[in-house]
């Protein structure tokens, strides 16, 4: 499928067919040269070097293979033809990596190799007997299990697939569906990683476009702190379809363009309508697909991203109401530099678009999680485990203040250098804009540190010496290593495009009345609220019998009208809240339309008419760019379909799940756990952290003696799930670090 045959590419026809202009060619090359000159590609060295592990890596499975087919038995003629075969997918298979990527590979293997005993047994002994591969590093236990290791310095991550073949033929097409025929879940995943890369490249017009476009937005992610996966941005996968979705819709555009529709097509977004490359196939497997309306699962997805291959799946299942309301931000910043380049603006250009996050400045509060451990083998596994619980602490400190915590997770961890075998984690943290709250109102998320704390300890494979603290820092307090070259700035970045709009807003702010623009914010924020809060009461759900009902809310909320707290002003370095009031208004909309834009009948329990992947879509397709409302009627358009109706308010969902993970895996850990208490995992972590916004400038080094530095340690509270402090004072056993979202003078 193409569109040099006529044939379209995508579930609808495209927005716009219209080719580059001069102009366009002529950014195009100053945007391939910049990605050059940040050093983006390989060196024809290291290509061939990569080539030549993945060979050697080939040959050790088909050793591998023949090992244990010998070991278990297996006839003459099956030995012979034993075989296992490496395939590659990701941002190598994409060709996007970059130098000293790591490669995605995969195994597969025959029936009678398995997982357990052959995969992580017999070849990984083998790996660890090899003197090329270094930092081996087993992870079986992992949503998809992996082998991580470096071989002759090439990172590799190596999932296994165990197919119900006794032969794996050298040409073997994995696209196929027969190949998942009586596979168990486990390798329908590590498949799954291969098929939808194949298939991305099956999907977009222009592949060389969609390569120097997706290596663009890939490299901007990362500069503005919004790509990883597991700190609930998006990853490598996430991207790519995002991608791949705005070359369907512009297929004749050249990458300067591709990165302007990116922007100007997910700022006008109404998620959770999902993405989709193609239509989502119910395939003959009985496989479980992507489906809010019938699976209760996929009601609470923020961000849907659905995967091409069977079965499809939403590949952004971690994004948050905080991290995707970051990323809205960005794309709203991302599109107004864009829009400012194609006029040719002063002083805009490809270096404004990449301009690094200044995170360590776009606060006042942040959340400092520390961990530890004894060896690099052991803080290697430590971190591993850490780092995938945090996204939890993020998802419960929103639940249990009820939005009104806003947090933004770091993407990376930073190092000590003066404290080997030692990193640290960084939140930043803020109230909800707009949201006024009464004197003496306080967050406290001591209940939030401490179940994060208990979740932590359940690492099966800890061992003594695995330590983790978690502490509340100020801006102005923050370690000097988190800070390029270990050196603090001496004053705050200037003359960056973030830096000059939030002076233009501040500017902009002190010539309008103060009260109505406090109003009009916390308008916004609780329109934002509302409708996220009460997407599954206005859901109408099909039912078995083919009749719609009215879904019935999950949680209960706090009125907003019962906090007084009030902005007084707007700093110029708060970056992260610059285009708050903006994003937050297309989040209000996107939800409020989406249930107005999409009419669903039922059937016997099945949804008929045009669905958001059925090619009677028709009439999107515009030959001018020029038309921006046509664009954004071409976007509506794409956007209608029934499964956004059926969007439940996405709180709790992956949170409950993974407390039932967590307390299965404390079966297996409480015989190890029961003499030793929550304060000997290395912490006592101190605290009520119920933090602080300062008004100008204040530092809250005078709440805690070691220079606003505080350790936040658990104690007992009577409501487990109540974290608004009573106006009454709460009888303490000990000093508290309390920090209030009023000022410091009325702290307590």
């Amino acid at each position: 499928m193409g569109s040099s045959n006529g044939q379209r590419l995508g579930i609808t026809e495209p927005i716009s067919l219209a080719g580059p202009t001069d102009d366009d060619l002529m950014r195009t090359r100053k945007l391939e040269k910049y990605l050059r000159d940040v050093n983006l590609y390989e060196s024809q060295e290291e290509a061939v070097s990569r080539e030549e592990v993945l060979g050697r890596l080939d040959q050790i499975v088909k050793i591998w293979v023949k090992k244990i087919s010998r070991a278990k038995g297996l006839n003459d003629q099956l030995l012979q033809e034993a075989n296992a075969k490496i395939f590659t997918f990701g941002s190598y298979r994409l060709g996007v990596h970059g130098p000293g990527a790591d490669i995605d590979t995969l195994c597969v293997g025959p029936r009678h190799a398995t997982r357990e005993e052959d995969f992580f047994g017999e070849l990984h002994q083998m790996l660890t007997e090899m003197p090329e591969v270094t930092e081996l590093h087993p992870v079986p236990d992992a949503h998809v299990p992996v082998m991580k290791f470096k071989f002759s310095g090439v990172s590799i991550d190596l999932l296994y697939a165990r197919l119900s073949l006794w032969v794996i033929p050298e040409d073997l097409d994995i696209s196929q569906d027969s190949i998942l025929q009586n596979a168990d879940e486990q390798t329908v995943r590590s498949l799954n990683g291969c098929r939808v890369t194949d298939q991305i490249l099956r999907l977009v017009p222009k592949i060389q476009n969609f390569r120097t476009t997706l290596r663009c937005m890939r490299f901007w992610a990362k500069r503005r702190g919004v790509y990883s996966n597991v700190a609930g941005f998006l990853g490598g996968i996430n991207w790519a379809l995002l991608v791949a979705r705005i070359c369907q819709l512009y297929p004749n555009a050249v990458p300067s363009m591709l990165v302007s529709r990116f922007f100007r097509v997910y700022t006008q977004w109404r998620w959770p309508n999902p993405v989709l490359l193609c239509a989502i196939e119910e395939g003959s497997l009985g496989l479980q697909v992507w489906d809010p309306r019938r699976n209760p699962k996929d009601k609470y997805h923020l961000m849907p991203i659905i995967t091409p291959a069977y079965p499809c799946m939403n590949s952004s299942y971690n994004v948050s109401t905080s991290t995707l309301r970051i990323m809205m931000d960005e794309f709203q910043r991302g599109h107004e530099i864009c829009e400012a380049m194609e006029k040719n603006e002063a002083d805009v250009d490809w270096d404004t678009l990449f301009e690094p996050f200044t995170f360590f400045e776009a606060y006042k509060n942040y959340l400092r999680i520390d961990i530890s451990a004894e060896n690099a083998d052991d803080l290697r596994n430590w971190k591993g485990w850490v780092e995938s619980r945090l996204r939890q602490l993020t998802l419960k400190i929103e639940r249990h203040t009820y939005n009104m915590l806003q947090c933004h997770p770091h993407p990376g961890d930073f190092s000590d250098k003066s404290k080997p075998l030692y990193c640290s984690y960084f939140m930043g943290l803020q109230r909800k804009q707009g949201v006024p709250v009464g004197e003496g109102e306080q967050f406290d998320i001591r209940l939030t540190v401490k179940e994060f704390k208990q979740a932590v300890s359940m690492y099966t494979l800890r061992k003594p010496g695995m330590q983790i603290s978690v502490a509340h820092v100020t801006r102005r307090n923050l370690p000097n290593f988190v800070f390029p070259g270990g050196v603090r700035p001496s004053r705050p970045s200037k003359g960056t495009w973030d830096s000059r709009r939030a002076l233009e807003r501040k500017v902009s702010s002190h010539t309008k009345p103060g009260a109505d623009d406090g109003r009009k914010r916390k308008q916004t924020d609780d329109n934002v609220d509302t409708h996220l809060r009460n997407a599954k009461c206005h859901a109408t759900m099909p039912s078995s019998s083919g009749e719609f009902r009215e879904g019935s809310p999950i949680v209960s909320t706090i009125s907003s009208s019962s906090i007084n707290l009030q902005f007084e002003h707007m700093d110029a370095n708060e970056l992260v809240g610059s285009n708050r009031e903006k994003v937050e208004n297309n989040l209000t909309d996107s939800i409020r339309d989406s249930r107005n834009s999409v009419e669903v009948s039922s059937h016997n329990g099945k949804v008929d008419g045009p669905m958001i992947g059925d090619p009677r879509n028709k009439g999107l397709s515009f030959n001018s760019s020029n038309s921006k409302d046509a664009e954004k009627l071409a976007i509506e358009k794409i956007m209608s379909g029934p499964y956004v109706a059926d969007q439940a308010f996405p709180l709790e969902l992956d949170q409950l799940e993974d407390d039932l993970e967590l307390k299965n895996q404390a079966k297996d850990f409480a015989g190890s756990t029961q003499n030793n208490s929550l304060g000997s995992c290395a912490v006592n972590i101190a605290a009520e952290a119920t933090l602080t916004s300062m008004n100008g400038g204040s530092s809250s080094s005078a709440l805690s003696p070691n220079g606003g530095l505080g350790e936040l340690e658990p104690v007992e509270l009577t409501a487990p799930f109540s974290n608004v402090i009573p106006s009454a004072p709460v009888p303490q056993r000990k000093p508290l670090i309390r920090l209030n979202f009023t000022s410091l003078n009325k702290a307590t």
